[in-house]
């Protein structure tokens, strides 16, 4: 499949959006670790802001902070959530409920708790009704939210909204699922018909083949790419970032010795 990129953010240690995160993707700056900042979701009226956890935060920032970058309308475009847990804190929380000797659950805990909640706070945040998917693929979960979103632009002629993100459970959960810290990244996928639309670059996704990916350049990165799932988008992240005008190989890693082959291309208008 071939899909234009036209914009694209992140957020995660040390990362703060891509104006910042780009000069550190291009070896411009050392990667410093930091904990992961986040602005406050701003499309959400005041009592919603209060309920969400911070999955739903990071989604809606990754989401926000992707059409403030991008030429197309928040409110007429579909969106890919995808997540390989969710909101961690609700799962743990839910959990200790039901296995106290007075199971209640919250009804708050309940809704913030199912896997699509972030796609549901973005339709309010955006007021949009455009189809939303939200995927779960385990350590996979960016490379199966991309191949869904270029999927939908490649059948439907329309831009996609990808917003993948993963935050880390509390203990006891996090000793059977580490997750680091707080990770996401959002990308705007158009199709190369759109004439006029300026990209970033235009990607080929092929299907997966057998192999494994050799370790990135920085250290501190390679370490984010190892233990965040959504991390595993920084190949291709570092490629966008250092786009020279030529084509460049960014293979994605995936579970049992296999990789997702992406190629970018050098920057044209679609």
């Amino acid at each position: 499949m071939r899909v234009g990129i036209e914009a694209v953010t992140v957020f995660g240690p040390g990362l703060s959006g891509w104006t910042s995160a780009r000069t550190v993707l291009r070896g411009e700056q050392p990667f410093v670790s930091q904990p992961t900042q986040l602005p406050p979701p701003a499309g959400l009226p005041p009592a919603e802001r209060r309920r969400v956890g911070l999955s739903v935060k990071l989604a809606l920032a990754l989401a926000e902070d992707l059409f403030a970058r991008s030429q197309i309308a928040a409110a007429e475009t579909a969106t890919v959530f995808t997540s390989s847990g969710g909101d961690g804190d609700n799962c743990n929380t839910l959990c200790e409920s039901l296995a106290s000797p007075d199971p209640m659950v919250s009804p708050t805990r309940f809704t913030n708790s199912v896997h699509n909640a972030p796609a549901g706070y973005w339709s309010i945040a955006a007021r949009s009704m455009a189809p939303s998917t939200s995927l779960c693929a385990h350590d996979d979960s960016f490379a199966a939210g991309l191949c869904e979103a270029a999927t939908q632009v490649v059948a439907d002629g329309m831009p996609v909204a990808l917003i993948a993100y993963d935050v880390p459970y509390p203990e006891p959960l996090h000793a059977a699922r580490p997750i680091s810290a707080p990770f996401g990244v959002a990308m705007m996928l158009v199709p190369v018909s759109m004439n006029g639309n300026a990209v970033l670059g235009v990607i080929d996704i092929g299907r997966p083949v057998s192999g494994q990916l050799p370790a990135l350049g920085d250290r501190g990165l390679e370490q984010l790419r190892h233990g965040i799932p959504a991390a595993r988008a920084l190949p291709l992240l570092i490629a966008i970032a250092r786009n020279g005008g030529r084509d460049t190989v960014a293979s994605l890693e995936m579970s049992h010795r296999r990789v997702l082959p992406v190629v970018l291309h050098a920057e044209v208008a679609v």
